[in-house]
């Protein structure tokens, strides 16, 4: 008998359930007793990008982004979750402390909300801070599934203390359309700081030396480009007043893509990232964002005119990725200047002096991809080992309580956004460079380059982690966490 993975996902899902069934049964009695906070719809729908380009995909309550949602730290929730499609989903509620239960993971025992069903939960959101939600199943070669849709929106726990002095929030949610394969190639190395390790170079090419065929593997690419689903020059524009404070909240919602962001003659001040607030606020000319990364930054607005906002990639922001910043009593076409190169570095906004606490373990983990070895895409394997569904594999065991100390090693040369579901974690080295003080959920591992990142292990149950490159996950670049 063949078992496929959305089987053994079920099978995954169903175990915990089975084990604590007179609990979560009495506990889904006094749920379904109460009334919903909040509604998600999971349907097919159209996102008019502009009058010419209108795609079909599957949205959250028929619209991208999918509504802004807004709770209250520490304050409890309860969100129907309505499904339409043919096929079983999950909503992961990326970026918060919450149980695995409802963290949106088959990995961890998430159980799907059924084709044409529906599921109640309800959480405690926490922590505070700029925080989204998205889809979490497998798309495979299915371009049509997965985080290849609409499925994205963000959220926004109200924090105990204010980012700085600003006049209003902006959210933009970054985001491709039309995705096609392609056979890959290498990818740019000016993006992040740091220099590539000779040692990984070799292990690479050593991975590359052994491969069955020089043929590269499949990477995606896109047709079309927007923020807030609406393409460059489309929509209305963002309308500003001269000396206005306006802070940004920044999402890639890219399946695969890394994004930059640049608004012509200003600057972004960052004050948090993934919505924590950074201890060292510095200022830059370029925002950097990894796939489900996000940025919160004030920009001053102090050089009026129209402006096209968008990406640094030509050939992106002409088919859409941008959106027209434009002055009150400004009028024309917008105008682009590109900023003079910059290369992305967290530790700007983290303390070189601050020495983190020493971790109880470190966990060392090597990234090796083996080209076209899965009928013709790219398997990620950690330390030697693809992710497995049937083994729940590799797994790394948890002590309560214990701080663990993640060493990421990438003997490739693609950048890789790192994700560990339900709980944050502190910048400890990137690029060979210490810090302290950053948190984060999502962090850009650089091509042939070490990231160091520590996290306490306070949030017991099965915790997934994974490359956020939609084609990386699904083709082994996972582990799973558990707490023993």
């Amino acid at each position: 008998m063949t078992v496929d993975r959305r089987s053994l996902l079920r099978y995954a899902a169903a175990l915990p359930v089975t084990s604590a069934a007179p609990r979560l049964a009495r506990a889904a009695d006094r749920l379904a007793a109460e009334k919903a906070d909040y509604t998600l719809r999971i349907a097919r729908g159209l996102v008019e990008l502009s009058p010419e380009h209108i795609v079909s995909t599957t949205l959250y309550d028929g619209r991208f982004p999918g509504p802004l949602l807004r709770f209250t730290e520490g304050r409890r929730v309860v969100v129907d979750i309505h499904n339409d499609t043919d096929t079983p989903e999950l909503v992961h509620w990326h970026g918060q402390m919450i149980p695995s239960e409802v963290d949106g993971a088959a990995e961890e025992g998430t159980p799907f909300v059924p084709a044409h069903g529906m599921r109640r939960i309800a959480f405690v959101p926490k922590p505070s801070g700029f925080r989204f939600y998205h889809t979490h199943v497998m798309a495979g070669g299915d371009l049509g599934r997965g985080t290849y849709t609409g499925q994205a929106g963000p959220v926004y726990i109200e924090p105990r203390h204010d980012a700085g002095a600003y006049d209003r929030e902006v959210f933009l949610v970054m985001k491709e359309f039309l995705p096609t394969f392609s056979r890959g190639g290498d990818m740019a190395m000016d993006v992040l700081a740091g220099t590539p390790i000779a040692a990984l170079q070799q292990m690479g090419k050593a991975a590359d030396a052994a491969a069955r065929t020089t043929t590269k593997g499949f990477e995606v690419g896109y047709d079309l480009f927007s923020i807030n689903g609406r393409m460059l020059g489309h929509g209305e524009p963002l309308r500003v007043k001269a000396s206005e404070r306006v802070l940004f909240h920044v999402l890639n919602a890219s399946a695969t893509e890394i994004r930059s962001l640049a608004l012509p003659g200003h600057a972004f001040r960052v004050v948090a990232l993934d919505g924590n607030p950074v201890p060292n606020p510095a200022t830059v000319p370029v925002l950097w964002l990894g796939t489900a990364e996000r940025i919160s930054a004030i920009v001053e607005m102090n050089h009026p005119g129209v402006w096209a906002m968008g990406d640094l990639a030509d050939d992106d922001r002409r088919h859409g990725m941008g959106i027209v910043v434009e002055y009150a009593g400004g009028s024309g076409r917008p105008q682009w200047v590109a900023p003079k190169p910059f290369r992305w570095d967290y530790t700007r906004f983290g303390k070189a002096d601050l020495a983190p606490a020493a971790p109880d373990e470190t966990i060392e983990i090597t990234v090796v991809k083996h080209n076209a070895a899965l009928d013709g895409f790219n398997q990620w394997t950690l330390n030697g080992e693809a992710f497995s569904m049937a083994t729940l594999k590799p797994m790394y065991p948890l002590h309560r309580g214990r701080r663990y100390r993640l060493k990421f090693r990438n003997a490739s040369d693609d950048i890789h956004p790192l994700h560990l579901h339900r709980h944050s974690f502190e910048l400890t080295r990137v690029g060979g460079k210490p810090t302290a003080g950053v948190i984060k959920d999502v962090v850009m591992l650089g091509g042939y380059q070490e990231v160091e990142f520590d996290f306490v292990a306070d949030n017991p149950g099965p915790t997934l982690f994974h490359c956020h490159q939609q084609l990386h996950m699904d083709f082994g670049f996972m582990a799973l966490f558990t707490y023993v």
